[in-house]
């Protein structure tokens, strides 16, 4: 019995026999106020009611052949955890997400539904889609409110180890399913809190860090070993751990190695990647001032170089931290890859935005401290192999945009360090590891690899896809079969 039963959902009231539907707009998401929230670290978004998630739950067509399966990487049963929160069975909702999503939570805050599990709703070919992000997020939160914690998958012990390198989205969902699956795990990660890109790259006004250590530790329940402050290709190599025991080994370092501008000047004081800057602000809370005095500056007046998701969150952090605050792009809007929604946040926050602008050169002082960047006026030309169309400079445009900080947010490498180190792993023209695309098998036997170091930098719930695809190998190569349960 479900307490939760006692809202009415407009689908209770609609007769099956009239033709039509009722016609419900997607619900809007209560968000924090742009005027305060620019000024805290607090989540913007404020989630869903139960009786906002039931009425836009009762949207949902439950079409035979849904397209919005078709468009999740992890194949969650869409529209059968859409159908229990339409009838008020929340907890069950959160269940069923859990059978492939091991961080539900996290992926209804951060992964881009609308360019794929939204994309394929039926709804969005004449208006909106349902709000199948929202939703996820809303069951998740319900069932960790609630302390429901899903049914477990019992299976007998395999007496197998596998060691899983890098607890971040992929290295998460390999541990979660082969632990179910009657494996012995151990997740081994560099830093100090397991959670990877989740912890370091994120900022908590986008996703709260409770939520993520809540996952972690719903891993350590069910038996996995986490062992933190160990990089493995430093403190161990995988070859050695092959060699300790462990009957198989899978690989998800992601991709950490930041990539950089390359224009004079780089090498100033007040110059950060996106990575250090978002880790020292994460990780290390420097957000939390003066208690934890972490902060690689207190920014005056930063600039973000960059377009994608990576460099809203950079700027949006350093509004946080009271600086005005910057992005240059060389392309126009309609070309930045970050998702719309963040743009439209950083927007409303005050975040300056020059578009079509390319950086020339860092400008300095006479200690070598950051004053400004120099950049160039562009314009867009013919389509490149990206599809978008190329920035061209536009002859005798350059400017200075005032700055003390440069954050440089342009993209990221794979982390080179297991490779680099382990025999027999192929690695491709970019840095990336060499596996299969259907097992996500390496070149060296048992040894196993998804997520950011295969595909480069790409999305929380790509790696996740990558990792369920990489578990399910592991185990029919670690015991001949089929896994117990899925």
């Amino acid at each position: 019995m479900h307490a939760e039963h006692d809202i009415e959902s407009p689908r209770d009231s609609i007769d099956p026999k009239r033709a039509k539907r009722p016609k419900i707009p997607r619900q809007p998401m209560p968000e924090q106020d742009p005027r305060r929230r620019r000024f805290n670290f607090e989540e913007v978004p404020r989630g869903y009611s139960k009786e906002t998630a039931r009425l836009e739950a009762s949207r949902c067509l439950q079409c035979k052949k849904a397209g919005c399966i078709k468009g999740c990487p992890v194949n969650i049963n869409i529209p059968a955890f859409i159908d229990l929160i339409a009838k008020g069975r929340f907890a069950e909702a959160a269940d069923k997400l859990k059978e492939q999503n091991a961080l539900p939570a996290v992926c209804g805050r951060v992964c881009p539904q609308e360019s794929q599990c939204e994309a394929g709703c039926i709804l969005g070919k004449k208006g909106d889609p349902v709000a199948i992000g929202r939703l996820e997020r809303f069951a998740a939160d319900y069932a960790r409110n609630h302390g429901h914690e899903p049914p477990v998958c019992a299976a007998t012990s395999t007496g197998k180890r596998v060691a899983v390198v890098g607890a971040g989205p992929a290295g998460i969902t390999v541990a979660g399913d082969l632990i179910r699956w009657g494996h012995e795990v151990v997740l081994f990660e560099a830093l100090h809190l397991a959670g990877g890109v989740l912890m370091y790259g994120i900022p908590q006004f986008r996703l709260p860090k409770e939520i993520v250590q809540y996952e972690i530790n719903t891993l350590k329940k069910s038996g996995v070993e986490i062992r933190t402050d160990m990089a493995i290709g430093m403190t161990q190599t995988v070859d050695q751990l092959l060699e300790s025991g462990f009957d198989a080994v899978f690989v998800g370092t992601g991709a950490g190695l930041p990539m950089f501008l390359n224009i004079p000047g780089e090498n100033a004081i007040g110059v950060f990647s996106a990575n250090e800057f978002l880790t020292r602000i994460n990780l290390m809370k420097a957000y939390d001032f003066p208690k934890y005095a972490t902060a690689p500056i207190r920014p005056k007046r930063a600039v973000t170089v960059g377009g994608g998701n990576v460099a809203m969150d950079s700027a949006r952090t350093a509004l946080r931290l009271g600086a005005e605050s910057v992005i240059v792009y060389r392309r126009s809007l309609e070309e930045m890859p970050a998702r719309a929604e963040e743009v439209h946040h950083a927007q409303e926050e005050g975040v300056e935005f020059h578009l079509l602008t390319a950086p020339k050169r860092i400008l300095t002082d006479a200690r070598n401290r950051v004053t400004g960047l120099e950049c160039l006026r562009m314009e867009l030309g013919e389509p490149d192999a990206t599809g978008r169309r190329r920035p061209m400079p536009v002859e005798d445009s350059e400017f200075v945009v005032a700055a003390d900080t440069i954050i440089v947010a342009v993209g990221n490498q794979p982390n080179p360090l297991v490779p680099r180190t382990s025999s027999g792993i192929e690695v491709g023209r970019r840095g990336t590891i060499v596996a299969d695309p259907e097992t996500m098998a390496t070149s060296k036997p048992g040894v196993f690899a998804g997520g950011d170091i295969v595909s480069g930098a790409a999305t929380v719930i790509s790696a996740m896809g990558q990792g369920k695809q990489a578990a399910r190998a592991m185990h029919s190569y670690l015991t001949g079969e089929e896994p117990p349960c899925v």
